[in-house]
């Protein structure tokens, strides 16, 4: 991309997606980067709880998301693990549903046909991304992260 080094932080301590944003916004504020926007990249099935949590924590930030704009077919043949995918997907989706609850993200609408396929591949078992159950609110229930951050002062 043409970035130096020395624009470029790095946030290794997050275990989660609020972490992440939180501790990128207090990196960046330690090296006197106030930023007013910002893109986050992601995988495909985060984006919308990645741009809810982060509007969330972070509400003055303008937020988009991005991701590699592949079919789903390409993605899966990347990761090679077809059930660590879905479990992925059924994981994002039941967070976007559930961290709401919790004062992790805005709350979005998640159409009943979705949440009707969560409930399918969970009891399919897709279960391996789910939410501890000390974390559930609902009764659909049933990462380490890292960022890098470029200083727009070196991004050209």
């Amino acid at each position: 991309m043409g970035v130096p080094p020395e624009a470029i932080l790095i946030e290794p301590r997050a275990t989660n997606t609020r972490e992440n944003i939180e501790f990128s916004r207090q990196l960046m504020a330690e090296h006197g980067l106030q930023p007013e926007s910002a893109v986050l990249i992601c995988r495909p099935c985060q984006q919308r709880r990645a741009y809810a949590t982060c509007r969330q924590v972070w509400p003055s930030l303008d937020v988009m998301c991005a991701s590699d704009p592949r079919p789903l077919d390409d993605y899966i043949d990347g990761i090679r693990d077809p059930g660590f995918v879905i479990s992925m997907m059924v994981g994002d989706t039941q967070r976007v549903i559930e961290y709401p609850k919790l004062g992790h993200a805005l709350p979005q609408e998640v159409p009943r046909p979705i949440e009707a396929a969560l409930e399918r591949l969970i009891a399919a078992g897709f279960t391996d991304r789910l939410l501890p159950a000390a974390s559930r609110t609902s009764p659909l229930d049933r990462v380490v992260t890292s960022s890098v951050i470029v200083s727009p002062r070196h991004a050209r």
